[in-house]
């Protein structure tokens, strides 16, 4: 039997969801989770934690693309991709999960973001934006394109092109599990017995089956 879902049922209904979709609780898709980076107007060092992405390749497989699916056309990192036309993406370990959610607190235009959560910021090789040293996997990206989700919306999707990419050597045989990508999964609701608020895990993958070669 499978129970079908396209109006919010009535015990979520008060779900307080910060202005996310209740479906999105239904679901509990996983998301990996970053700090994008980026310099603003000033120099200093604009981070923002972001999740709901994809990466994908294109041009039949000759450029590799990033794909930000929620991005806030108010706040600073818009803003600095738009006057820079670039950023970096960076992938920490649950070791600097911490510091990298202190970016949230520290998100005002005179500060440099990455110094104040403690982290190291470096410039990167080949576009003009900051990485995150402690971070294991900085992915440089050029701007590639913006739609909005709906018309008339607050927020856009945002299309990078991956141009270089850092890998930490420690993580070179293993980017996965304990030390690796960090996922963020919206707390999978039951709606048929839900009651209460909404709230988030951070996950980790765990490599179980083996999908064989290609």
């Amino acid at each position: 039997m499978k129970y079908h879902y396209y109006s919010t049922p009535d015990e979520m209904k008060h779900l307080e969801a910060w202005g996310f979709n209740w479906l999105e609780f239904v679901t509990s898709i996983p998301a990996p989770m970053f700090l994008v980076t980026s310099y603003k107007s000033n120099g200093k060092a604009n981070a923002c934690m972001q999740s709901f992405a994809s990466f994908t390749t294109g041009d039949r497989g000759a450029r590799f693309f990033a794909i930000l699916s929620s991005v806030n056309k108010s706040g600073h990192l818009y803003k600095t991709i738009i006057e820079n036309g670039c950023a970096v993406i960076n992938f920490m370990s649950a070791d600097f999960y911490d510091n990298s959610m202190e970016t949230i607190k520290n998100n005002q235009f005179e500060v440099d973001e990455i110094l104040e959560s403690k982290l190291t910021s470096v410039p990167a090789d080949k576009v003009n934006a900051p990485m995150v040293e402690e971070c294991f996997m900085n992915l440089e990206c050029r701007f590639s394109w913006e739609k909005e989700i709906a018309p008339n919306d607050d927020h856009v999707i945002i299309c990078f092109e991956v141009v270089n990419v850092h890998i930490d050597k420690n993580h070179l045989d293993n980017r996965v599990e304990e030390n690796g990508i960090l996922y963020n999964i919206h707390y999978p609701i039951n709606p048929e017995k839900y009651s209460g608020k909404a709230h988030d895990y951070v996950g980790i993958v765990k490599p179980l089956i083996d999908a064989g070669e290609y």
